[in-house]
């Protein structure tokens, strides 16, 4: 008798130790459900991104103040110079209004020499210069 019940223990204990295995697994199967929002932050993320580059070496620093005068300032730059890109960069406490994207200083000294007739507060800077 007490053989038959360690053999029924031992049977139930095995079948319970299989069996758990089925219990327990995980499934890989799953269910992301994604804001549409969230897109369209990362595309307008990367598009602030992109007119700021790691490589370019120069720049023209055109303002630096609050940020309406530095969106105004910007504005009225893209219209003087439409084929010339800019941006504003935040640097606490102030906005600073960056253009261009020059990769030799002798090319950002000629721009800077157009620009200064039309902003003669405009300097060049290298950004990346620590």
């Amino acid at each position: 008798m007490k053989t038959l019940k360690k053999i029924s223990f031992l049977s139930f204990f095995l079948t319970l130790l299989l069996s758990s295995q089925n219990i327990f697994s995980q499934s890989n199967k799953s269910n992301i459900e994604q804001d549409p929002k969230i897109e369209q932050l990362l595309a307008e993320k990367r598009k602030n991104n992109s007119a700021i580059t790691i490589n370019d070496k120069y720049k023209i620093q055109i303002f630096y103040g609050n940020i309406e005068e530095s969106k105004k300032t910007l504005i009225n730059f893209k219209k003087d110079f439409p084929k010339t890109d800019g941006t504003i960069v935040f640097n606490n406490p102030s906005y600073k209004v960056w253009v261009g994207s020059f990769k030799s200083k002798i090319e950002a000294e000629n721009a800077l020499a157009l620009i200064k007739k039309k902003y003669p507060t405009a300097v060049m800077i290298n950004p990346n210069k620590k």
